[in-house]
């Protein structure tokens, strides 16, 4: 019975991270290489302290923007990026450098945790104001506070650490892009209490080391 307090404050603290997030989670639908199985990630979305980010996220999910974008930069056990729309057809060292035509207002307001989702920008030189690009993003699989203060966070992952954590460690030429192709197939929103956070686990692919 001794262990009933801390579980019921275990239990507390999960739901006031969870009443910080907005309704809405972004469902991803991830294929590595030729594997037809599509792997989940699930990333709650930050509506209260980035909106403008977070509307912005919503519109190009909605407009199926990223269905089809390749993850482009992988750092083992670190941080994934995708969200460049020259993943899909142009040449890798140009990854990186594309999106929507706009940036997005900075909203730089909590820390880069386990998990963290974060818009990518240029550098502080050309961009002082440290406004987000429109569509590239980043998700942290440890903390990164060297980060703190410079980038908007806008959501976090509450499913698919393990895809993520395959992903980062795939193989990748000089520029960190995945040798391999790792696909975004689907994107979709849904209500965050619709969606099972702990499905039935599918096997990983075995990927190239």
């Amino acid at each position: 019975m001794r262990f009933l307090p801390l579980l019921a404050i275990l239990c507390s603290f999960t739901s006031v991270l969870h009443a910080q997030l907005g309704p809405d989670v972004a469902v991803f639908q991830i294929q590595f290489g030729r594997d037809k199985a599509l792997q989940q990630v699930v990333i709650g979305l930050h509506d209260s302290t980035a909106p403008a980010t977070v509307e912005n996220f919503k519109k190009l999910i909605e407009k199926k923007y990223y269905n089809g974008m390749r993850f482009h930069r992988v750092f083992p056990n670190s941080m994934v990026q995708t969200g460049d729309p020259l993943s899909r057809h142009g040449p890798r060292d140009r990854s990186g450098t594309g999106g929507p035509g706009y940036t997005v207002p900075a909203e730089i307001k909590k820390p880069h945790v386990r998990g963290s989702v974060a818009m990518s920008r240029i550098d502080d030189h050309t961009n002082p104001a440290k406004a987000s690009n429109g569509s590239q993003f980043y998700i942290c699989l440890e903390a990164r506070p060297s980060l703190d203060g410079k980038y908007t966070v806008f959501g976090e992952v509450l499913a698919g650490f393990d895809v993520l954590e395959k992903l980062s460690n795939a193989r990748a030429d000089s520029n960190d892009f995945p040798v391999e192709k790792i696909v975004i197939r689907k994107v979709t929103l849904a209500p965050r209490d619709s969606v099972d956070l702990n499905p039935p686990a599918a096997p990983l692919p075995t990927t190239p080391n």
